[in-house]
């Protein structure tokens, strides 16, 4: 299960070691420990990382499948944790030592910055070759945060981006030896911990506010194959 952890002022949240879905639990998790990160007063920053092959391989489809008629409400937790991250009041920045699939790499483009393995792993939008439509509001957070050439590349291709292809895409900002992945994410959060602020909070609120809103949408068209 995801852990928190704390350097200085910079907060290091752990996804975990494994796939690291997002399951209804892990998603619980996740949140509680942002509560304690946005609670805690003065300067901070949040790296957000994972341990072992994977930084995320997003929903939890198995358990979705299983649980159909909770899909409505599970659509909208994971979507509340992507305008949570879009629009915290602190820097975020995550360290994609792994895979970073569908969901999560929604996820990590949630994020204020990103840094990435630069020889193995892939970052991928998956949903055109597994045949999950995105929502309107994950459509609406990747071209947010990608250029239209990009989100439109990973959208439609389900292209898979190394570190180097994905910082030359800018998906990242920084693509770095497996042993630097964390410490430079790390690095630049620390540089940057004084800029958290309710103001930063608002700032982002606005910048992002037509896909916060459609994260935030009551109604969520979620479809499973088709």
């Amino acid at each position: 299960m995801p852990a928190l952890d704390r350097q200085g002022d910079v907060f290091v949240l752990d996804l975990g070691d494994g796939e690291n879905r997002f399951h209804p639990d892990w998603l619980a998790s996740v949140n509680t420990l942002l509560d304690e990160v946005e609670k805690t007063e003065g300067p901070r920053a949040l790296v957000t990382a994972a341990t072992g092959k994977f930084f995320s391989n997003g929903l939890d489809l198995e358990w979705l499948l299983a649980n159909t008629d909770k899909a409505a409400e599970y659509a909208a937790s994971v979507q509340d944790l992507f305008a949570r991250v879009l629009t915290l009041p602190l820097i975020t920045v995550a360290a994609l030592q792994g895979h970073t699939f569908a969901a999560g790499a929604m996820l990590s483009l949630a994020h204020d910055f990103r840094v990435m393995r630069a020889d193995r792993g892939f970052w991928c939008l998956p949903e055109a070759d597994i045949h999950i439509p995105f929502t309107p509001g994950m459509s609406a957070l990747i071209q947010a945060r990608l250029t239209p050439q990009t989100a439109h590349e990973s959208m439609t291709t389900a292209r898979r981006y190394g570190g180097q292809d994905a910082l030359a895409a800018g998906i990242v900002d920084r693509a770095v030896e497996e042993d630097a992945v964390r410490s430079t994410a790390i690095e630049i959060a620390a540089s940057l911990t004084a800029k958290a602020s309710p103001t930063l909070g608002t700032i982002k609120s606005r910048m992002y506010g037509p896909a916060v809103a459609e994260l935030r949408a009551e109604e969520i068209p979620l479809s499973l194959g088709g």
